[in-house]
């Protein structure tokens, strides 16, 4: 049986982790990006590596913006939980924001008026009978140059086009280096959470087709923090599902260079 108090300190002990450390995955991008530039890219690539070694060692956020945690529960159909893992979700971020700390970032959407740290909880039943929890502080910088679109049929062979276009409008306000999740299918909301969910991939995976997209985006220039350089992306993830025959939905989910993710399973 997973115990309401083994879930929260799991999912405080990821928020910290995330916030304080990179996957080595990611890690591994940044520093193969930092040895192939040169001039202004590759001395901010070195910050941006120092800055993470820095938050590593002290135990601090390595940005300002802790972001909001978005939070990937995976229920086992045989796993035994007797709590509502939204309110636990909620509590385990209330703890963290003191913890870690967290900068409050949750705001009434009309009103403006700051309410603390809220969670954006994702919870699905999956086989097996453990609790696979993942956890993605998302920062606004990289959130609010995502798109969803709901393309036709007749797009599709647009799709690499649309996602490049993405990336070309945001240009310097997601900090790049960049990561780019793509969720290409399902319904207009499926398509927003697969192109979250890619972001969660071990970033050096990449097929033939994200990898195509991937040099196109490199080749606009952009560069590191837009000011120019041969690394404007270190990877593009896609997530599909089968779509209504009379549309395509696509959503790109651009994610900042501290692609910020952390994993546990309990139970």
């Amino acid at each position: 049986m997973v115990r309401r108090e083994e879930f929260i300190e799991t999912v405080v002990e990821l928020i910290g982790r995330a916030e304080t450390e990179l996957g080595e995955d990611v890690l591994e991008l940044l520093r193969e990006a930092e040895k192939k530039e040169d001039g202004h890219a590759k001395m901010i690539l070195q910050s941006l590596l120092k800055n993470v070694e820095i938050a590593r060692e002290k135990r601090v956020p390595m940005c300002q913006d802790t972001g909001i945690p978005v939070i990937f529960v995976d229920v086992g159909i045989d796993a035994k939980l007797k709590f509502d893992v939204y309110d636990a979700s909620r509590e385990a971020v209330r703890i963290a924001t003191e913890r870690v700390p967290l900068r409050p970032n949750s705001v009434h959407p009309i009103t403006r008026e700051n309410v603390g740290n809220l969670p954006i909880v994702h919870c699905r039943l999956v086989e097996g009978d453990k609790v696979r929890i993942a956890v993605m502080p998302k920062g606004a910088g990289s959130e609010n140059v995502s798109r969803q679109m709901m393309l036709l049929p007749g797009d599709a062979r647009r799709i690499k086009d649309v996602i490049v276009s993405v990336v070309k409008e945001a240009g310097g306000k997601p900090c790049p280096p960049i990561f780019v999740g793509v969720g290409i299918g399902g319904t207009f909301d499926e398509s927003a959470i697969l192109a979250k969910r890619a972001l969660l991939r071990d970033v050096r995976k990449m097929n033939n087709f994200e990898l195509e997209i991937l040099e196109e985006i490199n080749s606009l220039g952009i560069g590191p923090m837009g000011l120019g350089g041969k690394t404007t992306a270190l990877a593009v993830l896609v997530e599909t599902e089968c779509c209504h025959t009379a549309s395509l939905p696509v959503a790109v989910n651009i994610q900042c260079w501290a692609n910020r993710k952390a994993f546990a399973v309990i139970g």
